[in-house]
């Protein structure tokens, strides 16, 4: 097919009026290349990538921890359906053999190959069990253990080695051992942490490269202990999530954010629970009753637990809401998320040869207009 007259949103982090050419399910340089002549007319719309969410837990009455095919067929297919075309689905802190069911499960559903109308399942996101009770946040307490080397191996080798990013508290008895023998192999996040600044500068020097949902779930900044934040600030290779669902971090505080990190570094981020595309009601995450009012879920005990929003509302609450550019806010949901997880190289842009993933959004609002999967309308 070819898009016409849209605004397109360019490798360089621009957007500019130009035709977008697809055969069958890539990008392709020129309309002689294109067999079926299709055309869509996209006047007054955006174009952009499909985005990647590497760090949400379900949505529409599923989760990933439920263990089976279905649920990630059903995350999948609404996930596509909002435009976000890769999942890195996360779990919880779980036990052993939980964990083990899961990453089998992930691993037997991308064997079964793409599926239509599916967001492509690109890895799995370990939050947890290698964390801190301190900050457990939402986590289940009974399960945290300390890093276990063996463990992980056991878990990565069941998924297909799908794992791309694992969760640690660097405080933690084991931590640093852990992050320098697999750095280099998984995405080391640290997440659900009391560390001190030095603590967490250590880690990042030992290899860690990535925060978990960014002021979440950490000891805050202050002038006098700048903590994880200000450990990330310092170390330029790191990248930290954000969520920006208008619930967890304040919109000042996003701003703030993006002048302190760059939107070179920040990846927009869901955290997205199973509520996520339903009605308010009760809910569960990670074996754990959830309150859902609005945007709001939250334990008994009053913690937020995850977020009820999709990534796609998370990129127009931080535009629309919070006055981050819709440039910035497209290259932190797409760009940099599709990068963090090593998929750049297929997914992430509008790019000769990568695989057709575009979102067209309507100037006016960013309301969904159209999602096209891999060359097909969804």
């Amino acid at each position: 097919m070819i898009i016409k007259n849209a605004s397109v949103y360019t490798e360089d982090g621009r957007f500019l009026n130009k035709d977008i050419w697809i055969e069958k399910d890539h990008f392709v340089d020129n309309e002689e290349k294109v067999s079926d002549k299709t055309v869509i007319d996209a006047a007054g719309c955006y174009a952009i990538p499909g985005l990647t969410d590497i760090h949400f837990h379900g949505c529409v009455g599923h989760d990933f921890c439920d263990g089976t095919r279905e649920a990630i067929d059903a995350m999948a297919a609404y996930e596509a359906s909002v435009g976000v075309t890769n999942i890195v689905p996360a779990t919880m802190t779980l036990g052993e053999d939980t964990l083990l069911e899961i990453c089998k499960t992930a691993k037997a559903y991308r064997e079964e190959g793409a599926k239509e109308k599916r967001a492509r399942l690109c890895g799995i996101n370990m939050e947890g069990p290698f964390v801190a009770a301190s900050k457990k946040g939402a986590q289940n307490g009974a399960y945290i253990r300390t890093p276990d080397l063996d463990m992980f191996d056991k878990l990565n080798e069941a998924s297909g080695f799908m794992v791309k990013l694992i969760a640690i508290a660097p405080e933690v008895e084991g931590a640093m051992e852990f992050i320098e023998r697999r750095h280099e192999e998984v995405v080391i996040s640290l997440a659900h942490t009391a560390t001190d600044y030095d603590t967490a500068v250590q880690a990042f020097e030992r290899g860690a490269n990535h925060v978990t949902h960014l002021y979440n779930a950490m000891n805050p900044y202050t002038h006098r202990a700048p903590g994880l934040v200000g450990a990330a600030v310092d170390t330029k290779k790191v990248e930290v999530e954000l969520i920006c669902d208008g619930v967890h971090i304040h919109p000042a505080a996003v701003r703030t954010t993006f002048k302190m990190f760059g939107d070179e570094r920040i990846i927009l981020i869901s955290d997205s629970m199973m509520a996520t595309g339903l009605k308010d009601g009760d809910y569960s995450l990670g074996g754990q009753a959830v309150k859902v009012v609005g945007n709001l879920a939250t334990l008994k005990d009053g913690t937020i637990a995850g977020s009820a929003t999709n990534l796609m509302d998370c990129l127009r609450t931080a535009v629309l809401k919070m006055g981050i550019p819709l440039e910035s806010a497209v290259k932190c949901a797409a760009v940099n998320s599709a990068k963090s997880v090593g998929i750049y190289d297929r997914y992430g842009s509008i790019t000769p040869k990568k695989k057709a993933n575009v979102v067209l959004l309507k100037k006016e609002d960013l309301a969904l207009r159209q999602v096209i999967l891999e060359g097909q309308l969804i």
